[in-house]
């Protein structure tokens, strides 16, 4: 019988989870697992605002991660997908290569958005990739006391970020430009807590301020006038690798694949997607938003109910949600705000030093979860019933 073969693309929270997960559901006789990744080590992302500022992150290799689980990890980057021959090209070191599945799990994630916004693209810094965080953390460290960093975007990425550099540079002039109030999707003890070490920090937030335009030494805001900017660290959003866009699979405008409720593509069964790369639904029928507390639940998902089809088994039925944002607010502060299930802020809030172990814990937790990808799962690897070649496009 013809090994069943599965490959996972993009090797970032989600798809390292998938890849693990499913190595310990799956016969090794019956099914091969590939992890094709351009890097041979783990990034924690949700530490990428640590590491621009001078900190060194614990290195995760894949290949100690990996060793023993029958993953087979490929260093090569994606270059296309072919979902009617179910082929994936790849740029390895040793030249170009094609791939076959018989399952594909997409997790090539996502990366900054400029938002089309002039000059972000040539004069602004991103912090949502290790090259860019390396990039940052060099141009960091050559700046004098008293110049200027501003930091656009009022999210959870901006929050940190700017947070991050403040305590890191206490002698630089940090500030924060945000489209709203600041932290204005935060209960009011969340906000009134940002608002404490924003000040403690020294750190000065331009609320309902548009930043249109980038330049070398500042930036345009919407009304006209300009902040000098030594360093800007552009943190408005994410956008999806564009791959996906170039297939046939179903996508939003916004080049996301659109899944089910068990991360399969409502276009072609035989793939998966999860992370930032999917557009899954979560409670009251909203999309979840592109995170870590997003990715996780769903590469679960994705791993359990291609474990169960392949296996006769039965499909997981747990619908992701939310509990709690986590935000550091440099590392001797944090807020946790606790959310509804799809998301909405609650009054209920930790703050303080307290807040912000917990997020260390969370994020500790986030790259354990990867590296033991197994947490409520019975380790007996079970027998694939059947591997078709091609399985029917329209199979349950």
């Amino acid at each position: 019988m013809q090994q069943h073969r599965i490959i996972v693309l993009g090797a970032g929270y989600t798809g390292a989870i998938v890849a693990g997960r499913l190595a310990k559901q799956l016969h090794r006789e019956d099914a091969t697992i590939t992890l094709v990744n351009a890097e041979p080590d783990f990034i924690e992302r949700v530490r990428l605002h640590q590491l621009a500022v001078g900190q060194e992150l614990t290195p995760r290799p894949f290949a100690e991660m990996f060793a023993g689980t029958g993953v087979e990890l490929k260093l090569a980057k994606v270059t296309s997908v072919d979902a009617e021959r179910r082929t994936v090209a790849v740029t390895a070191a040793g030249g170009a290569e094609e791939l076959e599945y018989d399952t594909l799990v997409y997790a090539l994630g996502s990366g900054w958005d400029t938002q089309g916004v002039p000059g972000t693209a040539e004069h602004a810094h991103e912090i949502s990739s290790r090259p860019g965080a390396l990039r940052l953390r060099d141009r960091l460290a050559g700046l004098e006391a008293g110049q200027s960093v501003v930091v656009v975007g009022g999210g959870l990425t901006g929050l940190e970020a700017a947070t991050e550099i403040a305590e890191a540079r206490p002698d630089l002039d940090v500030s924060l430009a945000a489209r709203g109030g600041l932290g204005d999707w935060l209960s009011p003890k969340g906000r009134r807590h940002v608002r404490k070490v924003f000040d403690g920090l020294g750190i000065t937030a331009h609320e309902d301020t548009a930043v249109t335009a980038v330049g070398a030494d500042r930036v345009t805001t919407g009304d006209g006038g300009s902040l000098p900017a030594a360093v800007t660290v552009w943190t408005t959003g994410f956008a999806v690798h564009p791959i996906a866009r170039a297939t046939t699979l179903e996508v939003t405008d916004s080049g996301r694949i659109v899944v089910d409720e068990t991360m399969r593509s409502v276009s072609h069964p035989d793939v998966y997607a999860v992370g930032d790369a999917a557009l899954a639904m979560g409670p009251g029928d909203k999309p979840l938003r592109m995170s870590c507390a997003s990715g996780t639940p769903m590469a679960w998902q994705a791993a359990d109910a291609i474990a169960a089809r392949l296996t006769g088994g039965k499909l997981p039925k747990t619908q992701p949600r939310y509990f709690n944002q986590c935000i550091s607010l440099g590392r001797k502060e944090g807020l946790i705000q606790y959310v509804t299930a799809d998301d909405r802020a609650v009054r209920a809030a930790l703050t303080g030093r307290f807040a912000a172990g917990y997020k260390e814990l969370v994020c500790k937790g986030a790259a354990w979860g990867v590296a033991n990808p197994t947490m409520g799962v019975p380790t007996r690897r079970r027998r694939i019933l059947r591997t078709p070649a091609t399985p029917a496009r329209a199979a349950a």
